[in-house]
């Protein structure tokens, strides 16, 4: 494909993959004390190597391990970072859908020391993950938002961060010091994955902020500064995007809202590669926001939704492609799902075959588009 020697691809995907059934029958015998450890990572290796087949064998430029290690796509790499310790806040987190609420309360952090980075987190299973493709490995973590957006000061231990610019700052420096690890295994492309940018385009979203005693109409730019905090350093060769939806557990969401309130100061000041962006449904509002992406930045337009099994048209992804088109130039453009199939162990409701077709419709249509 034109354009695809560098990522984002013209065809390229979120991450998560639907998880096989051996994996999910593994992890409840390790739970349940069944297996090891080891035993475990030997079934999870080979869904791996198999999953990574099953991505080439479609075309894609870029690869994933699926997130197979992983029950969830953030709290298993939060949990890591030195300072953070897990939490049940039994704070209830309402995602809709057609049929109507799922209610989903998950494990919390709270912030109990200085934070910093005590190990290169995922940095083994990025290893193995590049050791088993010959296409571009890519590793997907949560971006340092993820650390605030759901606790915000509540969450920080006052006597441990009496001033929050500290917090940042150290925070920052996790990520930064993260990213050049990686950089020494020899990672090129990283993903964070941000719904705190996405959520804060919802009224409800910025309300929840401001309840929690933050300031909602303006937390976005502190995020943007500290995800540029974490970039400052950015290593040489190495493409760093971000990705942002408005939740994704079985197939439901939490919010709504076009890009509209975050935009500029998104698009314009965020010192990341590319954009993963979900427009799969009305949701997600128009693409007019697009006009301020400045020449030189990707926007990878996620047009085919996850959360149903119902094949795209691919004259539909066209159609959207051109729209898209009169906003930021064709040649920034790429195509890919809106979200991840399993950004949670339990993933989306469609099954492994509808997964791979839209895997495949993407990069047959990004084929057409661009060559």
């Amino acid at each position: 494909m034109t354009g695809g020697k560098k990522p984002p691809f013209r065809a390229d995907h979120v991450g998560s993959l639907l998880r096989p059934k051996e994996v999910l029958r593994a992890r409840d015998d390790r739970m349940a004390g069944r297996i090891s450890a080891a035993e475990l990572r030997a079934v999870e290796d080979k869904a791996i190597r198999d999953v990574v087949k099953m991505q080439e064998a479609i075309g894609l430029q870029g690869v994933t391990d699926g997130e197979f290690r992983r029950a969830s796509w953030h709290m298993d790499y939060l949990y890591q970072v030195g300072g953070v310790t897990k939490t049940q806040d039994n704070l209830k987190v309402q995602f809709r859908n057609e049929q109507g609420v799922i209610e989903f309360t998950p494990a919390a952090l709270r912030v109990t020391g200085k934070l910093k980075l005590e190990k290169c987190i995922f940095g083994d299973d990025f290893q193995f993950l590049q050791s088993v493709a010959t296409a571009t490995p890519k590793l997907t973590i949560p971006s340092p938002s993820m650390m605030h957006y759901r606790g915000g000061r509540a969450a920080i231990d006052a006597s441990v961060y009496p001033a929050m610019e500290d917090f940042w700052l150290d925070l920052g420096k996790v990520y930064a010091d993260e990213l050049t690890a990686l950089a020494r295994l020899g990672c090129s492309y990283v993903q964070l994955d941000d719904t705190s940018l996405a959520y804060l385009n919802d009224p409800a979203q910025r309300r929840h902020i401001a309840e929690l005693g933050g300031d909602g109409e303006q937390q976005h730019l502190t995020y943007i500064r500290l995800i540029n905090a974490a970039l400052a350093g950015k290593p040489d060769g190495m493409t760093v995007c971000t990705h942002m939806c408005r939740g994704n557990f079985r197939s439901s969401w939490v919010a709504s809202g076009g890009y509209d309130h975050v935009a500029e100061a998104l698009f314009g000041q965020l010192a990341v590669d590319g954009f993963f962006l979900e427009y799969d449904d009305a949701r997600s509002g128009g693409f007019e926001p697009l006009r301020f992406v400045p020449k030189g930045k990707m926007v990878v337009l996620g047009l085919v939704t996850t959360k149903k099994g119902a094949l795209e048209k691919k004259d539909d992804l066209k159609r959207r492609i051109d729209e898209a088109a009169k906003y930021v130039p064709l040649e920034q453009i790429c195509l890919s799902p809106q979200c991840g199939f399993s950004s949670t162990v339990d993933g989306n409701a469609l099954t492994l075959d509808e997964q791979i077709a839209k895997l495949r419709l993407i990069v047959d249509t990004a084929r057409e588009v661009w060559g």
